[in-house]
């Protein structure tokens, strides 16, 4: 089971602040919150977010996790993700690369489809460990759901600031569709922190909405115009939110995608496994990522106002997903041009 108690975030470590935004209030349709959020959607593309009501499932997320982890590596290979651009199962250490020169990660994780968790007892994309096939309905599908609740809420806030029909970013994201929706429980392991190892290297993500909840720092953001990265502080019982690409090129870049990293918690914390988990939220397969400029005049202004970026990806959300999969992949790597395949709206060769 990870810690609960850990040293404090060092008070002498540079962080970039993040608007703290209350789910109670988005709920509620308080126009001051909304304002909040999406201005931190648009400018940075995160943000905290308080009173998601998760806190429960994310805490039995985390005990679920730890066992899962604890399985032999043998039997956790039996559920390995692959090299073709699969995501769900089990993810080892150094399997990923970090940037262009291959450098390996260090993290190991699980990922656990929404679709299987929903579809439980069946399966949509693949099987799991019979630890978490028991847990799926009483931990892991109540995760998801509450999850959903989050993303689809704060999906349907930027539905009509940004001028579409009601349900068109819904639409987009059909609960019943397969697609790349995953829960995801990390594990990196205790690391000096003047090693500055990289647990996963510079990225966007790869879908619409993230819900992210972590216990220790390493969390970093490079924001717009700066060259400097700065860690994300983790508050107790906060969430951290971002958009991914997908969002981003559906809006046509008003909402905004940005690059973040992992490294070893600072100060004190370094010397603790560090414990994330995500909820990713994304387009069902079969959507095309495109800018939605015919359903909406905003969408529409801001794409012409950016005749530099590429707003229609002619890709599915499946295609563009595995894409960004595979090419992460060290036994895919045959050199920076494999890493640079891996990259989504905000790539940066030197953003590393």
């Amino acid at each position: 089971m990870p810690a609960l108690v850990h040293p404090p975030f060092p008070d002498n470590i540079p962080t970039h602040p993040l608007l703290v935004i209350d789910f109670a209030l988005l709920k509620a349709k308080d126009p001051q919150e909304i304002d909040r959020l999406w201005e931190a959607a648009t400018k940075l593309g995160f943000w905290y977010l308080k009173n998601h009501e998760a806190e429960e499932e994310v805490a039995k997320m985390f005990d679920l996790g730890a066992e899962a982890m604890l399985l032999p590596l043998e039997e956790k290979l039996k559920f390995d993700q692959g090299i073709d651009g699969s995501s769900a199962g089990y993810k080892a250490a150094g399997s990923n690369m970090v940037d262009a020169s291959g450098e390996k990660d260090t993290v190991e994780f699980w990922n656990i489809s929404k679709n299987d968790a929903l579809a439980w007892p069946s399966h949509v994309h693949r099987t799991y460990p019979e630890l978490l096939d028991r847990n799926m309905p009483t931990i892991i599908r109540p995760f998801v759901q509450k999850s959903l609740n989050v993303n689809e809420t704060i999906l349907g806030i930027f539905n009509d600031r940004l001028g579409l029909p009601k349900g068109t970013l819904e639409s987009l994201h059909p609960v019943e569709e397969p697609s790349g929706c995953e829960a995801r429980i990390i594990k990196n392991p205790p690391m000096p922190h003047n090693d500055q190892k990289r647990g996963i290297g510079a990225h966007t993500d790869f879908g619409s909405l993230s819900f992210l909840h972590n216990r220790l720092g390493g969390l970093q953001v490079l924001a717009p115009t700066s060259d400097t990265w700065q860690y994300v502080k983790p508050l107790p019982d906060h969430a951290i939110c971002n958009i991914g690409d997908a969002l981003s090129i559906f809006s046509g870049g008003i909402l905004r995608s940005n690059m973040h990293r992992v490294l070893p918690p600072p100060g004190a914390q370094s010397a603790y496994e560090r414990w994330s988990l995500v909820f990713f939220t994304r387009p069902g397969n079969s959507k095309v990522l495109r800018a939605l400029v015919e359903a909406s005049p905003i969408i529409a202004t801001s794409v012409t106002s950016k005749p530099e970026k590429n707003f229609d990806t002619e890709t599915t959300a499946k295609d563009w997903f595995a894409r960004r999969i595979k090419y992460q992949r060290v036994a895919n790597r045959k050199g920076p041009e494999t890493w640079m395949s891996s990259r989504g709206t905000e790539a940066d060769p030197a953003a590393i």
